[in-house]
């Protein structure tokens, strides 16, 4: 019985889960957020300091901070970390010239302590675009199968068109009835 009422419970609780959406300016981080938060394209200039929104998806409510790319807004990026269950990492996956930054990127914030329990779900976003590098080869290039003490999940996407968001949602909630 108390099982069943635990269950019944947890769809009608407010349970807040946090999440960062970070990644190199001009990948889509504000795009994304704002088709999670009304399904539609809001026209958007690039993001300094941080936007934050809550999601709410399947019952569930997501606080997601969305953190400025820009190489001078980086550093700060380690402020918004605490109480985070995910990170959201967004790629222009027609960048091929900055993806070394991204996995630097990456990596420093896979070190940070407060990040240790945290899962990565990778968007890699413009797959309309065309000659944009696939999940797999972003994946290749981040060498993504070295990260061993994370959960991570990599997602091809489309922020204007909203195609493969909401798998990458889905990961997200798979991973929270886990728990």
């Amino acid at each position: 019985m108390g099982l069943l009422f635990s269950k019944i419970w947890s769809l009608f609780s407010a349970e807040e889960h946090k999440i960062v959406i970070v990644g190199l300016d001009n990948a889509g981080k504000t795009t994304i957020l704002y088709q999670f938060l009304m399904n539609e394209v809001v026209h958007t200039s690039p993001t300094i300091g941080s936007n934050v929104e809550e999601v709410v998806w399947k019952n569930i409510h997501f606080i997601m901070w969305d953190l400025g790319g820009q190489q001078s807004l980086r550093a700060a990026w380690s402020t918004y970390y605490s109480n985070t269950e995910f990170v959201i990492l967004v790629i222009d996956s027609t960048d091929r010239e900055r993806l070394s930054v991204t996995r630097e990127e990456l990596y420093k914030m896979l070190n940070h302590e407060e990040l240790a329990n945290a899962a990565v779900l990778i968007y890699a976003n413009k797959q309309d675009v065309k000659d944009c590098m696939s999940a797999a080869e972003i994946s290749r290039h981040l060498d993504l199968t070295s990260i061993k003490n994370q959960q991570w999940h990599i997602q091809s996407c489309c922020a204007l068109t909203g195609e493969g968001l909401y798998q990458g949602l889905e990961w997200i909630c798979s991973h929270l009835r886990k728990k």
